[in-house]
């Protein structure tokens, strides 16, 4: 590690952290599912806000958050995906924008109020080893790093550009009672109307 990288540790991991990146598409005929984050419109926020390229590897979070220390030098980092309080330090910050963590400092995710995975990009990314071109952790297939664990060290890689001048990113709430879309199946005629 070089005095400009950085590392990320894993203080708490929570229910289910991992590592995500946009997956490992093109796989399929040698059993390999394409994986890589459940959100994918949220995880390339995170990365535009901290001015990362879109395909960069981050940490998706489910339900409960988590609780990250950032070390070697300071970095800037943003929350998206299902809302839940955001801290850095002893302070409160805000989701869907960049917040500079300092070296020695903790983010720490709260558990979701609203939606399940959330993510998390760092300025530089997270550099474990890629397979088959891609970084993501893959529950399926067992590719990729293993699900994190307290105590886990990720690897930072150099910031390539300061984060763009973004107040708060606007994004559209979620709704109170969402309405899933039926596509009629094969098989519609086993439904009553009322169904």
């Amino acid at each position: 590690m070089t005095a400009a990288e950085g590392t990320l540790t894993v203080v708490h991991a929570g229910a289910l952290t991992t590592v995500q990146d946009l997956g490992r598409p093109g796989y399929a005929h040698l059993g390999v599912p394409h994986s890589g984050a459940v959100d994918l419109p949220s995880l390339r926020l995170a990365n535009r806000l901290v001015g990362n390229p879109q395909d960069t590897a981050g940490l998706e979070t489910t339900a409960t958050g988590c609780v990250l220390r950032v070390a070697g030098r300071g970095h800037y980092v943003a929350v998206t995906g299902a809302q839940a309080s955001v801290r850095v330090g002893d302070r409160e910050a805000t989701m869907n924008t960049a917040c500079y963590v300092p070296a020695g400092a903790s983010v720490t995710i709260g558990p979701a109020t609203t939606g399940v995975r959330g993510y998390v990009a760092v300025a530089g990314g997270i550099t474990v080893e890629p397979v088959l071109g891609s970084r993501s952790t893959d529950l399926l297939s067992g590719l990729g790093p293993a699900v994190l664990h307290d105590g886990d060290v990720l690897p930072l890689d150099v910031p390539a550009a300061i984060p763009p001048p973004v107040g708060v990113a606007p994004v559209a709430p979620v709704a109170a009672e969402p309405v899933l879309r039926l596509m009629p199946g094969p098989r519609v005629e086993w439904f009553t109307a009322a169904a």
